[in-house]
């Protein structure tokens, strides 16, 4: 057991572990999804381990932007999700978990897109407010959502909106973005749903305590 430490150490020089794809198999090819079914030797100074099984997730659009919008009204900061559908929610094992769920609008940065221009993309395409990217402002470091499955970066923006300027969205036209209702409420009110349960989005949560840490609840 190593002692505590008052600072986070340094990682080693890279590479400190090298991956040798031994064997793969590509299940779902044509899908949003691809499944790599792979068979990867770890080789860390000079040694090889064993071969082992490992299933990674690879899609064609990879990375997703992450954006706050935010307005200020009667000395609050106020926020704007959106209720978005996800089926996994569903299909979980107990059957019992709504599949409707508060998030921030976000989406995949399309091939040749930077993070910077699928956010305000996105943000038109999910809220309704047409910005200029130029106006996106960086939220903190881009971060692995689930880099056990999958190498996938969320970058996080945020942009002041005017609400008189907001029309209404007009999604991707799947029916996973049917019908959602868009809201905008206090950033201390979205931060209290955090930590009640009633928000359990963890990149939408997040993004609110950042934007609390960079500007404040309140001006």
């Amino acid at each position: 057991m190593t002692a505590p430490r008052a600072t986070l150490p340094d990682l080693p020089a890279l590479p400190v572990v090298e991956l040798e794809t031994v064997r793969e198999t590509r299940l779902g090819d044509g899908g949003f999804l691809v499944l790599r079914r792979l068979e990867l030797v770890a080789i860390a100074n000079g040694e090889r381990s064993k071969p082992f099984p490992y299933d990674a997730i690879d899609r064609r659009a990879f990375d997703a932007s992450v954006m706050v919008a935010h307005h200020v009204e009667d000395d609050r900061v106020w926020v704007w999700l959106r209720s978005s559908l996800r089926p996994p929610l569903a299909l979980r094992p107990d059957a019992r978990t709504p599949a409707v769920m508060w998030e921030l609008p976000a989406g995949l940065v399309e091939p040749g897109e930077s993070p910077r221009a699928a956010a305000a993309r996105e943000l038109l395409e999910e809220l309704g407010f047409a910005v200029d990217e130029s106006a996106m402002r960086d939220l903190g470091p881009s971060s692995y959502p689930a880099p056990a499955m999958i190498g996938e970066l969320h970058h996080f923006f945020h942009v002041e909106v005017d609400p008189k300027t907001r029309t209404e969205p007009e999604g991707d036209g799947s029916p996973v973005e049917a019908g959602a209702i868009v809201v905008s409420v206090p950033l201390d009110t979205a931060l209290d749903a955090c930590r009640s349960g009633a928000i359990r989005d963890e990149k939408t949560e997040l993004a609110l305590r950042r934007l609390a840490d960079v500007i404040g609840a309140k001006r």
